[in-house]
């Protein structure tokens, strides 16, 4: 066998083996899947064929190096982001709270609002250290964007019953970490244990899926050449 027909028949492999990855439950890196109880909920939402799941938590040191990679992941390869609020209860005292301001902003501000608090919670974490600094922190944050604190976040507790929803949710996966990040698609999933690797976990789960015809486009755009 000739060397060019060799690279063309393992570029074949490389294709199909990627495709492969993605329609199985995997992880990156390999063999890292956690013990999950429940994976009904992996799957994108209508009208994507990928999409990025992921339970964070807002006084996670982990989440807050993954929250930047994975929003600009999310824009570039242009895939929704659906994410749930896991809390770690009593060992992070405000990070509940914290899920609740950013919801209620969600709600009665603007998305992203929403989501520039989160950024700037991650990226201020060392200095918050109780539900006081929090507030302080949560009322700069307000005023620094023409908004005035409310006396009460979530005066119906909507809010907290959001938070509490997603929580049950996660309890229901059987999570044991955050974050908990997965490349999903309609013919399976991917856990990615490193966030670096999450760029390489997406272009799999775009290969497997490239046949389809609302297959989410990738990043990178290739010259034409003619």
């Amino acid at each position: 066998m000739n060397l060019s027909r060799m690279n063309r028949l393992l570029a074949v492999v490389f294709v199909v083996s990627l495709a492969g990855m993605a329609v199985a439950q995997t992880s990156m890196p390999p063999n890292q899947v956690s013990a999950f109880k429940d994976t009904s909920l992996f799957k994108p939402p209508a009208g994507a064929k990928v999409s990025i799941l992921e339970f964070e938590d807002m006084e996670c040191p982990a989440c807050a190096h993954a929250f930047p990679i994975v929003h600009v992941a999310m824009k570039q390869y242009n895939i929704p982001l659906v994410r749930h609020d896991f809390p770690l209860g009593p060992m992070h005292p405000w990070s509940k709270q914290a899920a609740v301001w950013a919801r209620y902003m969600q709600d009665k501000i603007s998305p992203d609002v929403a989501t520039e608090y989160r950024r700037e919670v991650f990226a201020s974490q060392y200095m918050i250290s109780s539900p006081d600094d929090l507030e302080n922190f949560t009322r700069k944050f307000l005023t620094s964007h023409g908004q005035q604190m409310p006396f009460v976040a979530d005066p119906t507790g909507q809010f907290t019953r959001e938070v509490d929803a997603d929580h049950a949710l996660g309890d229901k996966v059987g999570l044991t970490e955050t974050p908990t990040i997965i490349v999903v698609t309609n013919k399976g999933w991917i856990q990615v244990k490193d966030v670096s690797q999450l760029y390489a976990a997406i272009d799999t789960a775009i290969a497997a899926t490239k046949n389809d015809s609302t297959a989410a486009v990738h990043h990178t755009t290739i010259p034409v050449k003619h």
